[in-house]
């Protein structure tokens, strides 16, 4: 039997393929760095072999799934090189997996995680279906009918695919380190349109989208008239948020989703459209809606004391809004202090104006220092840029996170996709020292 060994097995979506093909009875392995991410947990309780790198780990008879972090130079693809074994990178292994599957690509500048994670919960309920998701969460089904997964624009990985059906949320301007403007990342998604083999289902909302062209039906979803499926009477409760569904103006089904914020209104509406398409049961739907508890860092709720701590992976103006409309709707009568740290240089000083913009929207901000990337340089740009944006804004040292103290019965959002998540715990255990 094949031994798949990944080269990089940490990296989120390596990490997320080989629970994949573990869960469907393939042998797996791999290797990476030794330092401890997050992605490795999932993989060492399948008590699947993490090694360090190394080109001894290569053998015979291996095929191996190589990273794209990792370049043709790397010790073991050199050594897998030289015992002529099959190297396959990621996407291209993904592409062909694929089509043994009903498969669901779901892609977007925002949102695309959630909806995965959405999508594959509902989809289970109907029918067995394995799933891919960017947050390292991979799960197979040896009978699977339905492979649903989450299909990056960046670089243009997800040219690599050619799914049955694409659901598109959105086209926003983001990774200015590729993209060179909205133009740009049009083209990709454009291009991506084209190689959908069913249908796709796109949010109509977006003005971007509306252009989009393809040789498939595009089914369109979103608040406005005009959709072919339109939430209406949308209203928040308690427990979450409930909405009707009308198809091309015909009352269709009352749903309700346990989040909050239109973000994730649009996100079940996505979902709902596909299940329909596909023929599955309104009321397997509405349950399964019900019972979704998210997926890692997004909107991640702790009570701690008088105080909710939230941990969200919003790293854009548009996701800080969403994250901080989501907040309001949920605690109406809480202060919202938001803590953010900016992911890479490129993007802060591209959207320097866009992120003081949404961030005002909290009652209090506290910034972080730049999270950058180890592929550009920083220039003259720091985050004392951003403060002067921002009226009352302080900065928050991880060696003394007291500040957040002051703001009792209030929540706190630490935002942002580097390492914000040490300043919540630093935060967490500051406060533990005081009890």
């Amino acid at each position: 039997m094949t031994v798949y060994h990944f080269v990089g097995i940490k990296g989120s979506g390596m990490s997320a393929l080989a629970q994949v093909l573990h869960d469907m009875n393939y042998q797996v392995q791999g290797s990476d760095v030794e330092k401890h991410f997050f992605t490795q947990e999932a993989l060492e309780k399948l008590g699947i072999k993490i090694l360090p790198f190394n080109k001894d780990n290569i053998e015979p008879g291996m095929t191996i799934i190589a990273g794209n972090a990792f370049p043709d130079t790397h010790e073991e693809i050199q050594r897998a090189m030289e015992l002529g074994l099959p190297i396959i990178r990621y996407h291209r292994f993904l592409g062909d997996f694929m089509k043994n599957f009903t498969s669901i690509a779901i892609t977007g500048a925002h949102g695309k995680t959630s909806t995965t994670g959405l999508m594959a919960h509902v989809m289970r309920g109907a029918k067995p279906t394995s799933f891919l998701i960017g947050d390292g969460t991979g799960k197979g089904d040896e009978n699977a009918e339905y492979f649903v997964f989450e299909a990056c624009e960046y670089r243009r990985h997800f040219l690599s695919y050619y799914p049955d059906y694409a659901i598109m949320t959105n086209i926003d301007f983001d990774h200015p380190d590729y993209f060179s403007s909205i133009d740009d990342v049009f083209e990709a998604f454009q291009t991506m349109a084209l190689q959908v083999n069913k249908g796709i289902i796109a949010c109509g909302d977006d003005e971007q989208l509306q252009k989009i062209q393809a040789k498939v039906p595009v089914i369109f979803y979103g608040f406005n008239e005009e959709n072919d499926f339109q939430a209406r009477n949308v209203s928040s409760t308690p427990e979450g948020t409930k909405f009707d569904v009308f198809v091309r103006n015909t009352y269709y089904e009352t749903f309700q989703i346990p989040t909050f914020g239109d973000h994730n209104v649009l996100n079940a509406l996505a979902v709902i459209a596909l299940c329909k398409y596909e023929d599955i049961s309104a009321d397997i739907v509405k349950s399964q809606l019900l019972t979704f508890t998210g997926v890692k860092r997004r909107f991640s709720e702790k009570p701690v004391g008088s105080q909710i701590l939230i941990d969200d992976y919003a790293h854009h103006p548009t996701e800080i809004r969403a994250t901080i409309d989501a907040a309001r709707k949920k605690y109406p009568d809480r202060q919202i202090v938001a803590v953010f740290q900016p992911h890479t240089f490129t993007r802060t000083q591209t959207f320097l104006d866009e992120f003081a913009e949404s961030l005002n929207m909290a009652d209090k901000v506290f910034l972080c220092e730049i999270f950058g990337s180890a592929r550009e340089n920083q220039g003259k740009l720091s985050i004392l840029d951003l403060q002067e944006k921002i009226p009352g804004g302080e900065i928050l040292k991880e060696e003394d996170p007291s500040p957040l103290r002051d703001f009792e019965n209030s929540v706190i959002l630490f935002m942002g996709a580097g390492d914000i998540q040490k300043f919540q715990q630093a935060y967490e255990n500051y406060l533990e020292k005081q009890a």
